[in-house]
């Protein structure tokens, strides 16, 4: 995809303005009739909905050929992710990363965007409002935190010096027990920030070494796969195959390399993988 179609510059002013506006105003000062459980155990708020109705309507503007999948216009028009199956390009649009923390008032939240060209991640902006952060990545022209190409550190190859997190909320009885059995094994595995947009970048931060998902929703993980893959990390399915957005089943680790990868995958067990997202 040639890089003049991709509209690099504009994506972050505004997604920062959109949050600004509409994100902020409502953190730590949410109303009664503001919160809602849009399925067991998933929140959605006023902001959510308000921010991605705006980014929407920026995406479109800045590339009307592309089909526009926003986490919330799924829960009503699930067919929209047959979009990510064909040739032509699509926005991913998680409008909220982390929802449960910011209805909790905790800071662990982001605004992300991806790019997909035929199935594949091109392009992928996440911002974070309270810290004004910018995790922008490109295919091939690396990965940049407020203007900065970042590049992972050298990460320890000993298993008791690696540190990650495992996202359990949707892990098998198998899969728990494999965990707990390799846990002691590690320096630490924490259970994560429960925020996709702030857990990837901490590989490339080299404030840990891997990260594992099972739940594969894809405005979650084609932001930030694409960013730690651009940083000189290794990011596959939990069965080693490559990840993309448009694949359907479960189970995902990122790594700041090869190596660590291996290491990790290893240790954490075979488990087969079993999907646990509902939607086609």
């Amino acid at each position: 995809m040639p890089t003049s179609t991709i509209p690099t510059d504009e994506i972050i002013p505004a997604l920062a303005a959109i949050a600004d506006e509409v994100i902020l105003p409502r953190y730590q000062a949410l109303h009664d009739g503001e919160v809602e459980e849009k399925s067991p155990g998933e929140l959605v708020t006023v902001a959510d909905r308000e921010a991605e109705v705006r980014i929407t309507e920026v995406l479109r503007a800045l590339r009307p050929d592309a089909t526009v999948i926003g986490e919330e216009a799924v829960e009503t028009h699930p067919g929209l992710l047959g979009a990510l199956k064909t040739e032509g390009a699509c926005w991913l649009v998680d409008p909220l990363d982390g929802t449960q923390n910011f209805v909790s008032g905790r800071r662990a939240f982001a605004v992300m965007v991806a790019l997909v060209e035929s199935g594949e991640t091109v392009a992928s902006w996440v911002w974070c409002p309270l810290d004004r952060i910018a995790y922008v990545a490109e295919r091939g022209a690396g990965a940049f935190r407020n203007g900065v190409r970042q590049r992972i550190p050298a990460a320890p190859h000993a298993l008791e010096e690696i540190r990650g997190a495992v996202l359990g909320k949707f892990l098998d009885a198998e899969q728990r027990e494999a965990l707990a059995s390799a846990a002691p094994r590690f320096r630490s595995i924490g259970r994560g920030q429960y925020c996709a947009g702030i857990e990837y970048p901490l590989i490339v931060e080299g404030a840990q070494e891997f990260v594992r998902f099972q739940r594969l929703r894809p405005w979650d993980h084609a932001p930030g796969t694409l960013y730690v893959a651009e940083a000189g990390g290794c990011v596959r399915r939990w069965d080693g195959t490559p990840y993309a957005p448009g694949t359907d089943g479960a189970g995902l680790l990122a790594a700041a390399d090869e190596t660590v990868w291996r290491m990790v995958r290893e240790a954490l067990g075979q488990a087969p993988d079993r999907p646990s997202y509902a939607h086609p």
